[in-house]
C-alpha cells in the first residue's frame, strides 16, 4: 500500500498503484505549470507552454484559456492547444464556457454529445470524451477568465482534474492580477516620465532664452538649425551669458531629446577626477574604488555631453578628450577593454581658444574638433535693448520662489538699461532678486535697484538724491510761466535728469495721480504740476 495526499493534504492508503502514479503525475504537472508561470508576467508567453504541459503531462488535451474583454465583457479565447485557432468569443451564460463565467464555477460534462449547451465553436473536442471548465478569478473579485479542457481518459478522475485545473486557474489568476498591477505602475510611470519630458523640454526650450535684438535672433537661427543635426558645438560668450542655456535649447529640440543629456563643469575636476568621471573606472583601478563605475560618456550613450569651461582642461588631458571626439571609444581607468559610445557633444567656454592655440596651452586639432559649429553667446551690455524683457522674465522667476506678486517699475528699467552689467545675465537675475528682497510690497523701483547696489551712473549718484529747491512762489493763474532754467555745463543737465527720474517714479508709484505723487515727494500739488511742465512730464492715464 502507499501513502498519497488526499486533496493534496491529508494523507490516505492508495490501493493500487495506478492511482499512486495519476497523483504523482498531477503534483508534477502543477509543479512545472507553477515554474513555467513563474518565468514571466507575460501571459501570452507562457499560456502555450501551460497548455503543452496539461496536454502532455496532464492528459488534459485541447487545453483553452479565455480572458474577459474590459470593454465588451465577453470572454475572447487567447489560446488553444491542439491546433485550433484562437479568437471565439462567448457572452456570459452563453455556451458550457459562458456558464463557467456567468456561475463563478466550474462545470464539468461527463460526456459532450450529451450536454445541449456545448456550442463546439472550436470543432477539435471528441463528442465521447469528458469536458471540464473552470473559472480565473483573484479573490472575491469579477471573473478574470475561463480554463477549460478535455480529459482523454473517459470519466476517470474526473474530480481530481477539475481540482488540477482549478489549482492552475489560481496560478494563472495570480499571474493575471500581478501582471496587471505591474502594467499599471508601468503606466503611472510612463505617463510620469512622459510628463516630466514634457516640462522639461518647456523649461529649457527656447522660451528660457530672452532676447529680440539682432544679436539674439542670430543667436535663436543657429540654435534651431543646429538641434536637427548631431553636429559638434561650441558656445562661446562671457561668464554669464546664458551659454548653459542654449545647450539645453539644442538638445530638447533636438532628435535625441529623449535620451540622456549629462554635464559636467571641465574646471571643477583635476585631471585624475575628470578622466574618471568622464571614462568611468573598473573595481580596484584606484584607492576607494570598491566598485565599477560608468562614466558621463557611457551614462550619455544615444543622447548628449555638455562639457562646460572646456578650454580650462590641461594639455595632457586634451589628447585623452580628442580620441573620444574623433572615434566615439575610450577604456575605463584601470580598464583594457575598448568601449563605444554614440554622444553628441556641446561645449561652452569664456576663453579665448584662438589664443590658446597659439601659445600652446590648448591643442589645434582638438580645437578644430569642437569648433564644427561655433555660437557666440553677446554680452548683456552689447544687447541693452533685451534688458527690459529679461528684466520683467527674471521677475517673475522671483515672483514664483517668492510666493508674491513682484512688480517692476518703468523707472527701475531705465536705471537697469544705463548699468554696464560685467557680470551680464547672471548679474542681473541676482539685482532683481535683491532689489525683490529689499522691497516690502513687491514693487521694484528706482530706489529698490539702488539698494541693491546698482549704481544710477546716469544721474551721476549712487543713491536717491533730494530734490532741488522749490521756487519761493509759484505762478499764480494768468501768469506767464517763468523762463525754463538754461542747462548749465559741468552738471546742470544731470540736476535736471535726476529730478526728473524722481518725480517719474513718484508719478508712477502714485498710479499718476499728481496730488498723491506730491505726497511722496513732500510737495504741494501746485509745485509738482509746475515741475511736471517745465521737465517735459508727459502724463498716463491709468
Amino acid at each position: 500500500m502507499n501513502n498519497v495526499p488526499d486533496d493534496f493534504g491529508t494523507s490516505r492508503i492508495c490501493p493500487r498503484p495506478v492511482f499512486c502514479a495519476f497523483y504523482k503525475q498531477e503534483l508534477e504537472t502543477l509543479y512545472r505549470v507553477s515554474r513555467v508561470l513563474g518565468r514571466s508576467l507575460d501571459l501570452q508567453r507562457t499560456t502555450h507552454e501551460v497548455l503543452e504541459l496539461l496536454h502532455e503531462e496532464g492528459h488534459l488535451h485541447y487545453g483553452m484559456i479565455c480572458l474577459v474583454n474590459d470593454q465588451t465583457g465577453e470572454l475572447q479565447t487567447v489560446d488553444v492547444h491542439g491546433g485550433a485557432s484562437p479568437g471565439a468569443a462567448y457572452r456570459s451564460g452563453e455556451g458550457i464556457v459562458g456558464a463557467v463565467l456567468a456561475a463563478r464555477d466550474r462545470i464539468i460534462v461527463p460526456r459532450i454529445a450529451d450536454e445541449p449547451r456545448f456550442l463546439d465553436r472550436l470543432g477539435v473536442y471528441d463528442p465521447d470524451l469528458p469536458f471540464i471548465g473552470v473559472p480565473i478569478f483573484y479573490g472575491a473579485e469579477e471573473t478574470l477568465g475561463v480554463l477549460a479542457a478535455q480529459p482523454a481518459i473517459g470519466e476517470r478522475f474526473l474530480e481530481d482534474h477539475a481540482k488540477l485545473l482549478e489549482m492552475i486557474a489560481s496560478l494563472i489568476a495570480q499571474t493575471l492580477h500581478l501582471s496587471n498591477s505591474v502594467e499599471q505602475e508601468q503606466s503611472q510611470l510612463r505617463s510620469e516620465r512622459d510628463r516630466l519630458r514634457r516640462h522639461v523640454k518647456q523649461q529649457h526650450g527656447f522660451d528660457r532664452i530672452v532676447g529680440d535684438t539682432p544679436a539674439m535672433r542670430i543667436v535663436f537661427d543657429q540654435v534651431r538649425v543646429v538641434a536637427k543635426w548631431n553636429t559638434t558645438v561650441l558656445i562661446r560668450g562671457e561668464s554669464g551669458t546664458g551659454k548653459e542655456l542654449v545647450a539645453n535649447a539644442i538638445h530638447y529640440n533636438s532628435p535625441r531629446s529623449s535620451a540622456p543629456f549629462l554635464k559636467l563643469n571641465c574646471a571643477a575636476l583635476p585631471d585624475n577626477l575628470l578622466e574618471s568621471e568622464l571614462f568611468g573606472h573598473e573595481k580596484g583601478a584606484f584607492t576607494g574604488a570598491a566598485a565599477m563605475r560608468k562614466g558621463r560618456f557611457e551614462q550619455a550613450d544615444g543622447g548628449t555631453l555638455f562639457l562646460d569651461e572646456i578650454g580650462e582642461i590641461s594639455p595632457a588631458f586634451q589628447s585623452k578628450l580628442l580620441r573620444v571626439l574623433q572615434e566615439g571609444e575610450f577604456e575605463r581607468v584601470g580598464g583594457n577593454r575598448t568601449l563605444k559610445v554614440d554622444v553628441r557633444i556641446i561645449a561652452a567656454t569664456n576663453k579665448d581658444l584662438e589664443a590658446a592655440v597659439v601659445s600652446g596651452s590648448f591643442r589645434e586639432d582638438l580645437y578644430y574638433r569642437l569648433n564644427v559649429m561655433a555660437i557666440h553667446m553677446p554680452a548683456l551690455r552689447e544687447r541693452i535693448d533685451d534688458i527690459p524683457e529679461l528684466a520683467r522674465f527674471l521677475v517673475g522667476q522671483v515672483a514664483a520662489k517668492q510666493g508674491r506678486d513682484v512688480v517692476l517699475t518703468d523707472s527701475a528699467i531705465r536705471l537697469l538699461m544705463r548699468h554696464s552689467w560685467p557680470g551680464n545675465v547672471r548679474e542681473l537675475a541676482n539685482c532683481i532678486e535683491r532689489a525683490a528682497i529689499m522691497s516690502q510690497d513687491g514693487t521694484i523701483d528706482r530706489d529698490a535697484v539702488v539698494l541693491s547696489g546698482i549704481q544710477d551712473k546716469g544721474a551721476g549718484a549712487t543713491a536717491p538724491r533730494p530734490l532741488a529747491a522749490a521756487p519761493a512762489r509759484s505762478p499764480e493763474p494768468g501768469e506767464p510761466m517763468p523762463p525754463r532754467p538754461a542747462v548749465v555745463p559741468g552738471g546742470g543737465a544731470d540736476a535736471e535728469a535726476d529730478e526728473r527720474e524722481r518725480i517719474i517714479a513718484a508719478l508712477e508709484e502714485a498710479g499718476w495721480v499728481q496730488a498723491k505723487a506730491a505726497r511722496l515727494l513732500d510737495m504741494t500739488p501746485r509745485q509738482i504740476a509746475y515741475r511736471v511742465k517745465i521737465l517735459d512730464i508727459k502724463m498716463r492715464r491709468i
